[in-house]
């Protein structure tokens, strides 16, 4: 007798598109399509929410126009991955992304905030934009009250990984006047 074995479906973002089309997903629906797979993202807690409004906060009042911030929208990395990261700097675009998502050459930083999710954000996240050349990741871990620092990407991950607590400052590489003490991060 012949074993069956199940069928793994990937997806590509134009299925993903079409799914929220025939009312499968609503648009609102919270997930992201990592390499093929539908993630339902998990929900968001206040101490999470709050992190996530200070950086948007601390990068529209720095960087102006320099850079758009986006805030927990979908970034395409391939036809299929669509994750939606905590915060990405992205560069100015004219129609600020309006017919399309912006791609990893668009990407000049991209937050992860964690307070729940930290080997998922760590182990699935950082290593699939190390692949696809984001130069630069911040994963904000609120339990641990510490920032991880991932620069330098190449196929197997990030050269350059650092742990910073509260009491460091961090500058993006995009912006290097831009000195952001990690206590206006990771303030209660």
């Amino acid at each position: 007798m012949t074993q069956l074995l199940p069928t793994l479906h990937r997806f590509t973002i134009d299925d993903l598109e079409r799914m929220v089309t025939a009312g499968i997903l609503r648009p609102d629906d919270r997930v992201e399509l990592i390499e093929g797979e539908l993630i339902d993202l998990v929900p968001i807690s206040w101490p999470h929410q709050a992190c996530v409004d200070r950086l948007a906060e601390l990068f529209v009042r720095h960087v102006g126009r320099l850079a758009i911030v986006r805030i927990q929208g979908p970034i395409r990395l391939s036809e299929r991955s669509l994750p939606q990261p905590d915060l990405a700097l992205l560069r100015p675009q004219q129609d600020d992304y309006a017919e399309a998502a912006p791609t990893p050459a668009d990407v000049l930083l991209i937050v992860e905030v964690s307070d729940t999710t930290l080997p998922y954000d760590r182990d699935t996240k950082v290593p699939l934009y190390a692949r696809y050349g984001i130069p630069e990741v911040w994963l904000v871990d609120l339990t641990g009250q510490r920032v991880l620092l991932f620069r330098a990407p190449h196929a197997e991950g990030y050269r350059d990984q650092d742990e910073l607590r509260s009491w460091d400052v961090v500058s993006p590489v995009a912006f290097p006047d831009l000195s952001i003490p990690l206590t206006n991060i990771l303030a209660p």
